[in-house]
């Protein structure tokens, strides 16, 4: 890796956001459409303590989050192929690549200490103003240092580098080094109050609605058990039932949560749920009996969606293995 390409892991960990003036527009970082086949999952932490809170003092962020992330709705659209564009002009400052596509597990986090971006571009902009372009699919870069881009270049494809478990592009925003929220610029006090496009060419809808986690478990959980993590499971008989079961916060009446899970053979089970009276945290189950001859061996893998009026809100997926 060269000096340059070091550069990407020390401005993820940049400094509290701070000003925007003549910040750059920026387009769609990826070839999707929100609400359809991606949907906003995390955005910049505004909080500047050990909690986390976004642009609108929801609950859409992690500790220390420093971007924005654009998550795909399936792995199966990621192995398709999914490209990452920039989202203003400017000209590559580093790029990395060949970082492996997998999901982070304890197992792995040591071997990405340092590249947790994964596989990356940073553009730059001018006038101290950068973005970065995070988790893409490993020899899937296709531009180099010093390259002059046009908005909507075509970077790489989204992938599974880096430290995520999920497809998607994290784009990150810079002035002088220092994180800005493209939301929420100039880091007013907007909880419940946004109005307007932040720095973005058009509207990208907030929704408070979303999922806290979803997992497989071998019986119907209690919402403790869910909370806590208990209920989930990574490994099951091939006589024990199959429940898949996904954590939802602040949800409207109407809202739908929509269950599929698929294994060796197929699809197992599709279940759409309405929400009627949802509370501010629910958790919703669903699942199968094992069938006479047993679950075939092999790998199973779960989605929870949460929709409102066919508006893709969040999603999350479980995976649990069925022993031979």
């Amino acid at each position: 890796m060269t000096r340059t390409a070091f550069a990407l892991a020390t401005l993820i960990l940049a400094a509290a956001p701070v000003a925007a003036a003549d910040a750059p527009r920026l387009s769609l970082p990826i070839d999707c459409e929100p609400g359809k086949t991606c949907y906003v999952e995390d955005y910049v932490d505004a909080d500047p303590g050990p909690g986390k809170r976004d642009f609108m003092c929801g609950l859409k962020s992690r500790d220390a989050h420093r971007g924005t992330d654009i998550v795909l709705l399936s792995f199966d659209a990621m192995t398709a192929g999914v490209d990452v564009l920039a989202a203003a002009p400017g000209v590559v400052a580093a790029t990395r690549d060949g970082v492996p596509d997998q999901p982070v597990t304890p197992a792995t986090r040591d071997s990405i200490k340092g590249r947790e971006c994964g596989n990356a571009v940073r553009i730059d902009h001018g006038d101290g103003w950068q973005t970065l372009y995070c988790h893409m699919k490993s020899g899937s870069v296709q531009v180099r240092k010093g390259d002059q881009l046009e908005r909507g270049a075509v970077l790489g494809e989204v992938g599974l580098s880096g430290l995520t478990n999920v497809p998607h592009v994290h784009i990150g925003m810079l002035k002088d080094g220092k994180v800005i929220d493209p939301f929420n610029p100039e880091d007013r006090n907007t909880c419940g109050t946004a109005s307007g496009t932040g720095l973005w060419d058009s509207v990208l809808a907030y929704h408070r609605a979303g999922l806290f986690t979803a997992g497989f478990s071998t019986t119907v959980p209690g919402f403790d058990a869910v909370k806590s993590g208990a209920a989930r499971a990574a490994t099951a008989r091939p006589d024990q039932p199959l429940v898949l079961y996904g954590h939802a916060f602040y949800a409207e009446p109407g809202d739908q949560l929509i269950f599929t899970a698929q294994g060796p053979e197929g699809q197992i089970f599709r279940q759409d749920i309405t929400l009627d009276d949802p509370q501010a945290q629910l958790f919703r189950a669903f699942g199968r009996k094992a069938p006479a001859a047993g679950w075939p061996a092999g790998a199973y893998r779960g989605y929870v969606r949460l929709q409102r009026d066919q508006e893709v809100l969040a999603l999350r997926h479980a995976d649990i293995t069925v022993a031979p």
